[in-house]
């Protein structure tokens, strides 16, 4: 089914926008599919994603900035998401013996094995991109990264303009 017809819209004002409204529409596809999956296990998306860079820092721990700077929702509150997964007993936080601002978060052996047990449902999220093949899921990923490279190259523009009328008063 094409985009079109899910949405029942034909006419859009520019490709720009079916474009963006198409992304949008995506994102929220897989999300769905993701949410039935993880709520399966007693988790969200988000404690899925602190759970899975607890297990990339293993043997190790992680802050709860570097868990901020990892993060896919960059909205997502990093601490109270740590403190629900310590509860279930998925997670362990102990405050820094050099800095005590700061907190050591630690995956438990029970936030890996239900790491673990989702882990072939978590790949079938792959699947969804099967209907590609591996030449046109690279141009995609090409085009994602251009996509939000956008809001960079426009940033950099806009304070090079900046600086250069800063430099010239």
């Amino acid at each position: 089914m094409s985009f079109e017809q899910d949405i029942q819209q034909e006419d859009f004002q520019n490709e720009y926008q079916k474009a963006l409204l198409n992304m949008l529409f995506t994102n929220y596809y897989m999300v769905d599919k993701m949410n039935g999956v993880f709520k399966k296990h007693d988790i969200t998306r988000q404690q899925y994603n602190v759970m899975r860079i607890l297990r990339g820092q293993l043997p190790g721990h992680a802050s709860i900035n570097l868990i901020k700077d990892r993060m896919l929702d960059k909205m997502s509150d990093a601490s109270r998401i740590v403190e629900r997964l310590r509860v279930k007993g998925f997670v362990t936080r102990e405050f820094c013996e050099k800095d005590k601002r700061s907190v050591e978060v630690r995956i438990t052996q029970t936030g890996l094995a239900v790491l673990d047990k989702m882990q072939t449902e978590v790949n079938a999220f792959e699947d969804i991109l099967h209907n590609l093949t591996e030449d046109e899921t690279h141009t995609l990923n090409h085009l994602l990264d251009k996509v939000r490279g956008s809001d960079k190259v426009k940033q950099t523009s806009t304070k090079q303009t900046l600086e250069a009328e800063t430099s010239s008063r």
